[in-house]
């Protein structure tokens, strides 16, 4: 007996975002078919995907035959009119984060959804991290105790601004690294320790380019826990990744999960190597410290969740209310910084 008929999927954009990220765990689960994908790379999408036909806008893939959901993976200022279109379509709707280049744009695109009855939802990718999946379980598990001070950061060094939309488009637009990054960092806080206001918040420009390259937040719980978030493009020296101070124990850990780089390089879903990290994690306390193995990272969970929500009723694999408490945070920080 065979299962039910995939899913069509219809890809707007083929840039990193649509070409990493989403068409290889569309293409490698059952659940889906990736149909259509907007793109001007047709010969690269026919090589990666050769079933999938590639159409030249937005409005030739909404016209494609049999199209059950869209994913939008295309630059940030134009995610909330193509989702918009999708919506209004009647079609599910998938966007990559940041979903919208301010909370009141996102908010009314949510709002839309729901007054259609349209499945919505945010492509919050780094929920599953692995370094960050086993951080929840120990933070959830006790084994840290109540957490006092969380640290997390993406850091790197890329000291020349290049041409791309993420550092020539200002943060009117959805440009920055508060936009790319924090939209991370802050949706990883508020998930391990729930709601929280801004403390404290540095947005330079240490480049001289058109977008935000360097930041730090300090967001205050109401659980109690502090949590201190850096994003940098111009950082010589990386920090850890993950440093959380609990009651009980603290955990440490270093390095980038690896399936951006391993999907970059060519890995695909299905390749028992693809998430698991070999940077070092620490647990315990200075005088007693214990290595831990960290989960593998997964972010095709974010698919198998969302097929289970389609067909069978399931929660959204991200309740985008939840992105748009980020970007609420993130407007803040903004109107901090303009004063």
């Amino acid at each position: 007996m065979s299962g039910p008929e995939p899913l069509r999927v219809g890809l707007i954009g083929y840039g990193v975002a649509g070409r990493v990220f989403h068409a290889p765990f569309l293409a490698a689960d059952p659940a889906f078919e990736l149909a259509a994908v907007v793109t001007s790379q047709t010969e690269r999408l026919s090589a990666d995907h050769p079933g999938a036909r590639a159409v030249p806008d937005v409005d030739a893939l909404l016209a494609h035959p049999g199209i059950d959901l869209v994913v939008v993976a295309s630059p940030t200022p134009l995610h909330v009119a193509q989702a918009t279109a999708a919506v209004d379509a009647g079609l599910a709707t998938v966007v990559d984060k940041p979903f919208a280049p301010d909370a009141g744009a996102g908010r009314a695109l949510i709002e839309r959804a729901e007054a259609a009855g349209v499945p919505f939802t945010v492509f919050q990718n780094r929920r599953w991290d692995g370094d960050f999946l086993t951080l929840r379980r120990l933070a959830g598990d006790g084994s840290l105790g109540d957490v006092r001070r969380f640290e997390s950061r993406f850091e790197w060094w890329k000291p020349a601004i290049d041409d791309s939309w993420k550092s020539t488009t200002g943060a009117a637009e959805g440009g920055g690294i508060l936009f790319d990054l924090g939209s991370h960092l802050i949706d990883q806080a508020l998930l391990l320790f729930g709601p929280a206001r801004v403390a404290h918040a540095e947005v330079g420009d240490r480049r001289g380019g058109a977008a935000d390259d360097d930041a730090f937040v300090v967001l205050e719980h109401d659980s109690g826990t502090t949590s201190h978030l850096w994003m940098s493009a111009v950082a010589p020296i990386a920090g850890p990744r993950f440093r959380a101070l609990g009651s009980r124990a603290g955990f440490v850990s270093w390095g980038l999960d690896p399936q951006e780089g391993q999907l970059g390089g060519g890995m695909r879903p299905g390749d028992p190597r693809l998430g698991r990290a070999t940077a070092p994690a620490r647990l315990g306390t200075d005088s007693h410290p214990d290595a831990v193995s960290l989960v593998p990272g997964d972010y095709a969970a974010f698919y198998r969740g969302l097929a289970a929500a389609l067909r069978d009723g399931s929660p959204l694999p991200v309740d985008p209310r939840e992105s748009l408490a980020a970007l609420e945070l993130i407007d803040t920080i903004h109107s901090q910084n303009r004063k």
